[in-house]
């Protein structure tokens, strides 16, 4: 090596040490030496936001296709009053609520992970929502949707309300039945004995057997959002089952 190339290549090697830590090494593209974006830069994706106090072992069961939830949030295990929020999720932004928090009612003895016909429970998990119908015409669903008289209610519920009105409007939570069907059908895939026939439908104020109830109001707005397009599921369970 020449005398004139080693004098230069010390010069730079004592300017380098003296510039260490004040931007001697090279900044990552697109960032300026205060760690922010360059101008004319991309902004920074955020995390989309997962689906409001719904843990991860629910969150995991969410199909990846649903871009619509509705969470049905209970009190307690043995509770048998809840809170109804409709979301949506963006592939930018993630789940969002569109519609909601609504009262609603579910089983009398509240919710359990194994549900059997006749325990006044209704089932905790995620499932898929197909289908719909009622004894009233509802032109406006997005889902498949039944117009039936045999979706008549009568008698009183458990704390003597009168159910009239109460299958009005309905949608079928995908829970031991075939999806794609009416919700009359009665077929049960895992056997009579694990019930079926759990539904979001008309509140009759008080609690159900299994099922989910919300005002007809409110019943009205889920069947004019809920779109098969988007593959609505249900989320539900007690608050404390929900987050884990």
């Amino acid at each position: 090596m020449t005398l004139r190339k080693a004098l230069a290549c010390a010069l730079g090697a004592a300017v380098c040490a003296g510039l260490l830590g004040t931007g001697c090494t090279p900044e990552p593209r697109g960032t300026s030496s205060q760690g922010t974006p360059a101008p004319g830069a991309a902004p920074a994706r955020t995390a989309a936001r997962p689906l409001p106090g719904v843990g991860p072992a629910l969150r995991a069961r969410v199909p990846a296709a649903a871009r619509q939830a509705v969470v049905v949030r209970g009190t307690t295990e043995d509770g048998n009053r809840a809170r109804v929020v409709l979301y949506e999720r963006g592939a930018d932004h993630g789940w969002r609520a569109v519609a909601g928090p609504w009262p609603a009612h579910n089983g009398l003895r509240g919710w359990t992970r194994d549900h059997e016909a006749g325990d006044l429970r209704t089932p905790i998990g995620v499932f898929t929502l197909t289908d719909a119908g009622g004894r009233l015409p509802a032109p406006w669903a997005k889902l498949p949707y039944d117009e039936d008289p045999d979706f008549h209610a009568e008698g009183t519920g458990h704390f003597g309300e009168s159910l009239e009105g109460s299958f009005d409007y309905v949608v079928a939570i995908d829970y031991n039945r075939v999806p794609g069907t009416t919700p009359l059908d009665n077929t049960r895939p895992l056997g009579e004995e694990k019930g079926g026939g759990v539904w979001l439908h008309v509140d009759h104020d008080g609690p159900t057997n299994a099922c989910v109830s919300l005002s007809e109001e409110h019943m009205r707005v889920l069947l004019r959002e809920l779109d098969p397009a988007k593959k609505p599921v249900v989320v539900m369970g007690p608050e404390a089952a929900l987050a884990q």
